[in-house]
């Protein structure tokens, strides 16, 4: 049953439209600016029905979030979920900077030992860089297939 729009609204009712209202903002449905009348609005509100007024328009829950009615066909892809077969990139990219930075770190260590050195010196860093790399870009290459 819903509320009566008549009854005093508390600071703690205001204080969850003031929140909704952000992650709406976040999620981009409403600009900055009208998140900031909105506000305006959610502060001055006297009633419950003042602050339902200034949320009409949006949803009370993520629509993503939300289970598929049993009714309705499942989608085959869903934008909550990274594309099946695949590493997604921003992951791919954090991957392959951390063998970057850990090879490169190796590399150098190994260059001062062979400076500083008489004679030859094994390259043993090859042997963190290169599986890990060839790892890498196996994963690059044809994705991630443990999933």
């Amino acid at each position: 049953m819903a509320p009566n729009p008549d009854l005093r609204a508390s600071d703690a009712d205001r204080d969850r439209a003031a929140a909704s209202l952000r992650e709406h903002c976040a999620e981009g449905r409403i600009t900055m600016d009208e998140l900031q009348e909105r506000l305006e609005t959610v502060y001055a509100a006297k009633t419950l029905g003042q602050l339902q007024e200034v949320t009409a328009d949006l949803p009370e829950e993520d629509l993503y979030q939300l289970p598929v009615p049993a009714t309705q066909a499942k989608s085959t892809a869903s934008p909550a979920r990274r594309p099946s077969g695949g590493l997604d990139v921003q992951r791919m990219r954090a991957m392959w900077g951390a063998w970057g930075v850990v090879s490169a770190i190796n590399l150098a260590i190994w260059l001062v030992l062979l400076v500083q050195g008489s004679g030859d010196v094994y390259p043993w860093w090859i042997w963190v860089a290169g599986p890990w790399g060839v790892i890498l870009l196996a994963r690059t290459i044809f994705g991630d297939r443990r999933g």
